[in-house]
């Protein structure tokens, strides 16, 4: 399966690429319907599971880190100071943001590709015959949950989109108006689609890389999570519909009832090439290299984020907090510090001794002076940041590999890998049903999947030592003890769980869109910029306006091509 998209995206990059070949005369032309045989039809599917990891730093989605951690307090943008990709300078900040960010424009653009590409894949999925073609569907599934994780993106980015699928001709895209449909139901198109996956997808699939029926629970579970909690268009949280919690638990339970995922006994294994598609796996992008292409078919999103020493070069963006860093710190019984982690900043140096720690740390931050990416011999220096005046130098660590790394690939001035990323993991969906099971009021049934969590937490520090033996920091990890060490109420649960969603996925992309989620993006966001402001002065613009951030821009130029049929944003 990864050969398959690699190869046939490289055949379509080569074609348009080389001005030799567009000089010369077509020998032949391809039409629409040459396409529509069996093997040609398949090909297309492959071209829609092919567009999941075609992305650019530029405007990335296979992860969402410049939507998701930029905006959400855990990542500076990071690079050399705020003139470098400016535009994410202004997602950064909010108040700079404006609807003519040409990089919002190319993220709405890329996705609408991708879409592009499902539509065009089913709709001849629905022309040919289950005897032509025994596959069908299977293949249409798989095709409308890749088209649901498309629009889940746009839907968390945008709120409001216009929603075509197959049945539209092209000649009435024009008509169709982002509006047209309602917050609610265009969320159950999303669901209509991974629910149709769900229902019709193997539970297991001969290839690696081809979704399955529990990775379409699974998303199910999270768009049902997101639309659970009803938005007013001031995008004000208004209610959670219990009705649709009871959904996303009975989902989590089929999923986790599957007996096909497992967390890993070591977080770190999450984020090694060496340790990928594991049992904690449920849906992943899948890279590749030395696959018969120049370069591979390679992790573009995250090229930007490497260190700038010998080894890698370029380019340290996506710079970890100091509030995130913060987060981390446990108290003496070992629990997190809800209220007062954020009192005393985390310098460095000794203060990784002085203080406890959550080792999921040392798994997601390069720390001058710690190990990079586990190797006690290569040790990140506070050199190896871009700009560490400007933004600290701590550097985000899940997404990278080590130079010596089988997966490694240099792609001067770059750095990339072929090392998968995850979209959805067995942790994640634990941590779904406890959500869901909190706002429910069935919070004591929470508790045991977030103690499930912790403890592998606590278990994590295998490779987290340095040269002479030692841990690389303090580590103290405990599981909630009702009666003991907290009192487990309704709201405590709550905190308990969104924190440990914070440190579980911390740098992974989707934090800002829990905030919101959950409805405190202003109030959170403004008070960590009073903070942050004294540590960072980059952040000195920063405000959020509560009614308008939430969501991007509908872009200009996307309102201009629609000719006034599109309809802004609240606040925009």
């Amino acid at each position: 399966m990864k050969r398959l998209i690699y190869l046939l995206i490289c055949s379509s990059l080569l074609l348009g690429s080389c001005s030799k070949f567009l000089d010369q005369t077509p020998q032949a032309v391809v039409s629409g319907d040459d396409l529509n045989t069996p093997e040609n039809v398949d090909k297309m599917v492959t071209a829609a599971y092919a567009a999941l990891g075609n992305d650019h730093y530029t405007a990335p989605y296979s992860s969402m880190w410049p939507y998701g951690n930029l905006r959400s307090g855990d990542a500076y943008k990071g690079g050399d100071g705020a003139g470098d990709i400016s535009e994410y300078h202004f997602y950064e900040t909010f108040a700079l943001n404006r609807i003519d960010n040409g990089l919002t424009d190319l993220l709405w653009f890329r996705l609408y590709v991708c879409i592009g590409r499902t539509n065009d894949a089913l709709a001849r999925l629905n022309a040919i015959s289950e005897d032509a073609f025994p596959e069908k569907t299977v293949r249409q599934a798989e095709v409308r949950f890749l088209r649901a994780h498309y629009y889940f993106l746009l839907k968390i980015l945008f709120k409001y989109m216009p929603y075509i699928d197959e049945t539209v001709a092209k000649e009435n895209y024009p008509t169709i108006s982002n509006k047209a449909l309602s917050n609610d139901e265009l969320w159950t198109k999303i669901a209509d689609d991974f629910r149709f996956a769900a229902e019709h997808l193997p539970a297991t699939q001969p290839q690696i890389g081809r979704v399955n029926k529990f990775a379409a629970k699974a998303y199910l579970a999270k768009t049902l999570l997101y639309q659970a909690y009803k938005q007013d268009e001031s995008n004000a949280v208004t209610s959670i519909d219990a009705a649709t919690l009871q959904q996303v638990n009975t989902l989590c339970d089929e999923v986790i009832g599957s007996g096909h995922y497992q967390l890993n006994g070591d977080f770190a294994n999450n984020f090694k090439a060496a340790t990928e598609n594991s049992m904690e796996s449920v849906f992943a992008i899948q890279y590749s290299r030395e696959d018969g292409t120049p370069k591979g078919r390679l992790d573009y999103g995250h090229t930007l984020d490497y260190p700038m020493n010998t080894d890698y070069g370029c380019c340290g963006f996506h710079s970890p907090s100091y509030n995130l860093i913060n987060a981390f710190k446990t108290d003496a019984s070992g629990l997190p510090m809800f209220n007062t982690f954020n009192d005393k900043n985390i310098t460095g140096g000794s203060d990784f001794q002085t203080n406890t720690f959550d080792p999921r740390l040392d798994h997601t931050v390069a720390i001058p002076g710690h190990p990079y990416k586990y190797d006690p011999g290569f040790i990140y220096q506070r050199s190896w940041a871009r700009a560490p005046d400007v933004y600290g130098s701590y550097l985000s660590l899940k997404e990278a590999v080590l130079p010596n790394d089988a997966a490694f690939q240099k792609i001067p001035p770059f750095m990339s890998s072929s090392k998968n990323w995850d979209i959805i993991r067995y942790d994640e969906v634990l941590l779904f049903k406890a959500e869901a099971l909190v706002e429910l009021g069935r919070q004591d049934e929470a508790l045991a999947l977030v103690n499930s969590i912790r403890t592998r937490a606590a278990n994590s520090t295998g490779l987290l030592k340095q040269a002479d033996g030692s841990f690389t920091s303090n580590y103290k990890v405990a599981i909630y003890k009702p009666g003991v060490n907290c009192t487990w109420t309704q709201d405590f649960a709550r905190q308990a769980v969104r924190w440990e969603r914070r440190l579980e996925f911390a740098m992974e992309g989707y934090r800002f869109f829990d905030l919101v989620r959950w409805g405190i993006a202003a109030e959170y966001l403004n008070a960590y910029f009073a903070v942050e402001k004294t540590r960072s002065p980059h952040l000195a613009d920063a405000a959020f306006q509560k009614g308008r951030d939430e969501y991007l821009p509908v872009p200009l130029n996307q309102m201009n091509y629609s000719k006034g049929l599109y309809k802004q944003n609240a606040g925009w």
